[in-house]
């Protein structure tokens, strides 16, 4: 795991509406400061409504046209193990959102097997750690994700790592695979945390007064193998971006207003 992970803050927004609209910039100019520097960017999406409308945000930001997406690839943190197309599949609702207007290589769209493919979950899970490993960083056999956007659950789960659950614990593999989910559909693959934070930036992003008991224990150094969420840390910034709702249990001292 890397050490010295930096201070986890918190940015609020009034409403759901107005916190995308704040993080879509921001997710904007990180992708052209990275390429500007004439490297590729690696960014890891999740799925969830708060994930949806950040990148429908981007999609409607004019900086967004002026990106060389071909420098640009995206992964998903987790994926439902459901046929290819299924409404259920992250990267379906990230092609809709966004990701389906960009002018991207394909093969920049790094999406996990469906169930659809032939492949068992756990073959499903090995591939996809095979397809990280195409792309090593200095952190491990995966790429040191500029930007990894995380969604946080009411219960504090992150990707598809539950609650008091083994995968939460896994950090000899890039990839599991989930079964029995307390959250349907009961078949995921997700990323283990050693690659989750192997990644530059951590940003979590959350709205709802459901959310604000999680956060809180979040940000109060909960275990994170009872609040995952609590153990999610990018190396060089940990970011809540969340709504007045879900800010309630947040201490005034970690809420940045300047980032």
């Amino acid at each position: 795991m890397p050490e010295g992970w930096a201070e986890k803050r918190v940015i609020i927004s009034s409403d759901p509406a107005a916190l995308a609209e704040s993080v879509a910039p921001r997710f904007l100019s990180r992708v052209s400061k990275r390429i500007d520097e004439g490297k590729l960017a690696h960014i890891s999406l999740t799925g969830g409504s708060m994930g949806a409308a950040v990148l429908a945000a981007a999609a409607r930001n004019p900086r967004a046209a002026r990106i060389d997406w071909s420098r640009v690839h995206f992964w998903w943190s987790d994926e439902r193990f459901v046929p290819l197309g299924h409404a259920d599949r992250n990267d379906r609702q990230a092609r809709e959102a966004f990701l389906d207007g960009l002018e991207i290589p394909e093969e920049n769209i790094h999406a996990t097997l469906g169930s659809d493919d032939g492949a068992g979950l756990d073959d499903a899970a090995t591939a996809y750690a095979e397809e990280l490993a195409r792309f090593p960083g200095a952190e491990g056999a995966w790429p040191s994700f500029d930007v990894c956007f995380l969604g946080v659950g009411p219960d504090g789960h992150i990707a598809s790592l539950f609650p008091d659950r083994s995968e939460i614990q896994i950090t000899d593999r890039a990839v599991v695979a989930v079964r029995d989910s307390p959250k349907p559909p009961p078949e995921r693959i997700t990323m283990t945390r050693p690659v989750i934070n192997s990644s530059k930036r951590v940003w979590l992003v959350l709205a709802g007064a459901d959310k604000a008991a999680a956060l809180g224990l979040a940000l109060a150094g909960a275990s994170y193998a009872s609040v995952p969420a609590a153990g999610a840390k990018g190396r060089k910034r940990t970011t809540f971006f969340v709504d007045q709702a879900a800010a309630a249990q947040v201490p005034p001292d970690l809420i940045d207003r300047e980032y």
